[in-house]
């Protein structure tokens, strides 16, 4: 790696662990390694998640939930094999499906459950829950049966 592509790497990650929101965003378009994109783009999320009932944040939660899972086909490999043939917890299958959950959007949330258990994500209930993604599924198909009333 040359190094240049070291000191943005280490850029992106000063970003991602400093918790600065706009640090985070004006590094965004910098290339680095995939698992360093990984981690800025799920840091994003996670820090928009938790300010959601702000309708900016919420709608930077949301794309950048959605440029992450777009990312995360090319992610998963790189990722995997950093952390020994697994993939850790990936916090925005969980908080992408909350939001469009919350937002009425029930079969895109269900999408959302279905490839991270495409990927492997159910099988240590890594999603945080006594149930994982499949009881999530549960949660919000009953939920949207609810709103149907």
């Amino acid at each position: 790696m040359t190094n240049e592509r070291l000191i943005i790497r280490d850029k992106v990650r000063s970003a991602y662990g400093s918790g600065d929101l706009s640090a985070m965003l004006g590094v965004v378009d910098c290339r680095t390694d995939l698992v360093t994109r990984h981690f800025l783009l799920q840091e994003i999320v996670r820090h928009t998640y938790k300010h959601r009932a702000d309708p900016e944040m919420r709608s930077l939660c949301r794309k950048y939930s959605e440029l992450h899972l777009a990312e995360f086909p090319m992610i998963a490999a790189p990722l995997r094999g950093m952390i020994g043939g697994f993939l850790p917890r990936v916090l925005t299958f969980q908080n992408y499906a909350t939001v469009l959950t919350e937002d009425g959007e029930y079969e895109k949330a269900i999408e959302v459950c279905q490839r991270a258990i495409s990927y492997g994500l159910d099988k240590d209930l890594s999603d945080g829950t006594k149930s994982g993604y499949r009881g999530r599924i549960a949660r919000i198909e009953k939920r949207m049966l609810n709103a149907r009333r």
